[in-house]
């Protein structure tokens, strides 16, 4: 049965069964450890929790069923058994997960809605970022990514936004959102020389808020995730 929401010392569960857990992840925390890692990953600190979860899948990612960018806060699916992670990471590759975040991008964005569809493969300038190209380029070591958005609300040199990406490449978000001359606020990475940011953000402003999702009984779930209150207090100065 589900159970109620519990507070870790690092993050929040809101959501338990029997085959899955549903994270909520703070910014500043890896999911799981790529190369050498020297702080406890998320995935650490739920093995802390939850043992057997290290028989599942393969280190080092072990039941993770997707993964959220170090400095993007929200919601992680991790699945507690092998067929469960076998189950949602059909589901995520099938594009059968709904996602959505919230973000706020330098810029103001005219368009209330609209679609970013472009390939996306490692950047050639820079091998910690991805890239964009036009979807009529050479397609070779890229693949292609949809992300769609609305504005939510358009502030002076900003615009919060709810995104649903459509396929889940490495950076997606914040390479398509670059790629439109609008990178996420406070993103260091993808972010322009002297881009401006608001005050008190101090990481990117990138929120996984929604999932929707099958489970494995055939039942749809839809989990949610706050904005923190560091973004809140970051929406309210731009108000003010």
């Amino acid at each position: 049965m589900p159970t109620n929401p519990i507070m870790n010392e690092n993050f929040n569960i809101i959501y338990e069964d029997e085959n899955l857990l549903v994270v909520d992840k703070p910014a500043g925390i890896v999911v799981f450890p790529e190369d050498k890692e020297e702080n406890k990953t998320l995935i650490d600190l739920i093995l802390e929790k939850f043992p057997k979860i290290k028989e599942v899948g393969t280190p080092p990612r072990y039941g993770t069923a997707h993964r959220l960018d170090k400095d993007t806060s929200g919601l992680v699916l991790v699945a507690k058994n092998n067929p469960s992670m076998e189950f949602f990471q059909e589901q995520f590759k099938n594009g059968k997960v709904e996602k959505k975040y919230t973000a706020l991008v330098a810029g103001i964005i005219k368009d209330n809605q609209g679609i970013i569809e472009t390939l996306i493969g490692r950047s050639p300038n820079d091998r910690r970022k991805q890239k964009a190209f036009g979807l009529n380029e050479e397609s070779q070591g890229k693949r292609r990514a949809e992300t769609r958005f609305l504005v939510r609300k358009r502030f002076k040199g900003y615009t919060l936004m709810e995104i649903s990406p459509k396929t889940g490449r490495k950076h997606q978000i914040r390479a398509h959102f670059a790629h439109i001359g609008h990178p996420l606020a406070g993103d260091k990475l993808y972010g322009f020389k002297n881009q401006p940011c608001p005050e008190t953000l101090k990481r990117h402003f990138l929120h996984a808020s929604f999932i929707k999702t099958f489970l494995l009984d055939g039942r749809v779930e839809e989990f949610r995730s706050e904005l923190p209150e560091e973004l809140k207090t970051v929406i309210n100065n731009l108000i003010e």
